[in-house]
């Protein structure tokens, strides 16, 4: 079966019907619950987990569910390490095709999402939804355990496992389990010794991003942390903490 629109062949004539749909735009298969519809039945039935709430996709390693096969493979990227997804302009890799694709739209320089409040543009518009909370400080998402609210959804996710324990992230290498996906990550170089952040300035390396902020500190003799109680202002947060214990008498 091939398509007259594109050339494209199929040995199946429902793939290929489904194919044709793309280019007709014909969508048959409609949600009853909210009236979305679809091109296939396939990506309906998908659809209607949303609403039935059904993840019948199950990691082996930690039993989280999920609702589409594609984010299962990608989570099982995070207890591998795999990351196929190459970003050919930097390097950078990613195990999610979802982020990868975010990553390849931050080279073309191209933010059409800008804050009214104080100009900042993003190149996506949930990142924009997102500062935009900074300015009029609403934090949509609540812990239902200590109704501690927050500004993303990715943000209540993680603080939730501050209640669960929940540790999805372990290093294949040592065993060490993390709760949070930045931990993990840094954690793993440390055994590959690869440092990808590099200061401009001096070319000294580091493993995570946040090492290689505070190293630029030296240099532009930022000190973004500022005591309350006297102004004092200090390059280190914990550099800050300790000089706040003098004020206490602790």
């Amino acid at each position: 079966y091939e398509c007259k629109h594109c050339g494209k062949s199929f040995s199946c004539y429902s793939s290929f019907r489904d194919h044709v749909r793309t280019h007709t735009g014909e969508k048959p298969c409609q949600c009853k619950h909210c009236g979305k519809a679809f091109t296939c039945y396939s990506s309906l039935r998908e659809h209607g987990r949303t609403h039935s709430g059904e993840k019948p996709y199950e990691c082996k390693e930690c039993g989280k569910a999920f609702r589409y096969p594609s984010s299962l493979r990608a989570h099982v990227r995070m207890h591998t390490g795999e990351k196929p997804y190459v970003c050919k302009q930097c390097g950078k890799a990613f195990g999610c095709p979802t982020y990868f694709r975010r990553h390849v739209k931050t080279h073309s320089g191209v933010k059409p999402y800008e804050c009214k409040e104080c100009g900042k543009a993003y190149s996506f518009s949930s990142s924009l939804r997102i500062h935009v909370r900074t300015h009029t400080g609403e934090k949509p998402f609540e812990c239902k355990h200590c109704e501690k609210a927050f500004s993303c959804h990715s943000s209540l996710r993680e603080h939730v496992r501050t209640h669960s324990g929940e540790k999805p992230y372990e290093c294949n290498q040592c065993g060490k389990a993390f709760s949070h996906a930045q931990y993990f990550q840094k954690h793993v170089r440390s055994h590959s010794g690869v440092k990808p952040y590099e200061c401009p300035e001096c070319g000294k390396a580091y493993s995570c991003s946040s090492s290689l902020r505070v190293h630029v500190r030296t240099h532009t003799g930022e000190r973004p942390y500022e005591c309350k109680q006297c102004g004092k202002t200090f390059r280190y947060l914990a550099s800050l903490q300790a000089h706040v214990r003098t004020h206490a008498g602790a």
